[in-house]
């Protein structure tokens, strides 16, 4: 199994359980690992046989962006999900962060894993 990344996506988004984390915006910030086989895109250098970042990047973008979430959990599920049914990832690691939610710590939020390594 090859992997392709993205590492420290920041998006600004509604997140969080008090009142006054659902009238502003805060920025969340992801690690995403995909598990691929980039044979076919090493073998042609053609993007269409390839996991394209960029646009897991941009879908990611968009969705996180115009949603809102109580809860990381439930954003990093939704996240796996996208990831896995839109683009045929079969195994997915994803760290999504909320920098700033502790005072005292850099980042705080969960790291989940989804799917079968092949």
């Amino acid at each position: 199994m090859d992997i392709v990344y993205i590492r420290e996506l920041e998006v600004e988004t509604v997140i969080g359980i008090y009142d006054w984390e659902r009238e502003i915006r805060q920025t969340v910030s992801l690690d995403l690992e995909m598990g691929t086989d980039i044979n076919a895109a090493a073998s042609t250098e053609d993007i269409d046989n390839t996991l394209n970042y960029k646009s897991v990047s941009d879908r990611l973008i968009d969705f996180i962006s115009e949603s809102e979430f109580l809860l990381v959990e439930t954003m990093a599920q939704q996240i796996a999900d996208i990831v896995m049914n839109e683009f045929g990832v079969r195994w997915l690691r994803l760290r999504l962060g909320k920098p700033g939610a502790v005072p005292t710590a850099r980042d705080v939020g969960v790291i989940i894993e989804r799917g079968e390594r092949f």
